[in-house]
């Protein structure tokens, strides 16, 4: 496991905390793999019925860390292809405690929770379109359904900022709650469904997400449209100033 995402694990509860504050918790190669095992883990072990992942210091995640990710080719077998393959298909109780500058793939894996609790000054960003790239994880399929169309357009062409309030009224988060007590709420939610007959509450889940052949079918196209984004003059242009920073 990379040091730089934490595990914890009581009463049925998987804990996953991103743990990389000094660089706001933007996700290198190495998390993904981790997450990526993790979550496959977490469906075998018939210990674990909720999985809660939350992030140290100042934000939940600042997205992808450039420098890690402009390092290797974004091919079929790239980790964040994996989480996401996860992620649509993973059929316990995802929950996400969300503070901070929240930004890119950090906001768009919280489509794929089931319940998302928010601290009161968290901002959500997804500025794909202004650095040259285009959304990912499903989120141009997921994000629509769940706003409406002419919102999901506000946010991710022009990247505009989310506030707690904000999303929660448009039901990408479920409660918005003093920072101080973030974590407490979320664990008391997962303990809550942890607690719920396991076969009833996978199935249930499975029922209220469909199937999800559209939704990794989706995740695939744009990753090929990312891929090819990454490639071009205009990322490269958009992306100079912020080399160094480990956002995207």
């Amino acid at each position: 496991m990379s040091e730089h995402l934490q595990r914890s694990f009581g009463d049925g509860v998987l804990e996953l905390r991103f743990n990389r504050p000094e660089k706001r918790n933007a996700i290198t190669l190495a998390m993904y793999r981790a997450l990526a095992t993790e979550l496959q883990a977490a469906l075998a072990d018939e210990a674990v019925r909720a999985v809660l992942l939350s992030g140290a210091g100042a934000s939940f995640s600042a997205g992808n860390d450039l420098n890690d990710f402009l390092s290797t080719e974004l091919t079929a077998t790239h980790p964040v292809i994996e989480v996401l393959h996860r992620l649509a298909t993973f059929d316990k109780p995802l929950i996400a405690a969300v503070h901070g500058q929240t930004v890119g793939i950090g906001v768009t894996l919280l489509l794929h929770c089931d319940l998302v609790v928010a601290a009161e000054r968290t901002v959500l960003t997804m500025p794909f379109v202004a650095l040259g790239l285009v959304p990912e994880a499903g989120s141009s399929l997921l994000l629509p359904r769940l706003a409406g169309t002419q919102r999901a357009a506000e946010l991710l062409l022009l990247g505009e900022p989310l506030d707690a309030a904000r999303a929660e009224r448009l039901g990408l988060v479920n409660r918005v709650v003093a920072e101080a007590g973030l974590l407490d709420e979320a664990r008391a939610l997962a303990l809550r469904l942890a607690q719920q007959p396991a076969g009833a509450l996978r199935a249930t889940k499975r029922l209220l997400r469909g199937d999800p052949a559209e939704l990794l079918a989706r995740i695939d196209a744009e990753i090929v449209e990312f891929g090819a984004r990454l490639k071009s003059a205009e990322f490269r242009a958009r992306v100079a100033a912020l080399l160094g920073k480990g956002r995207a």
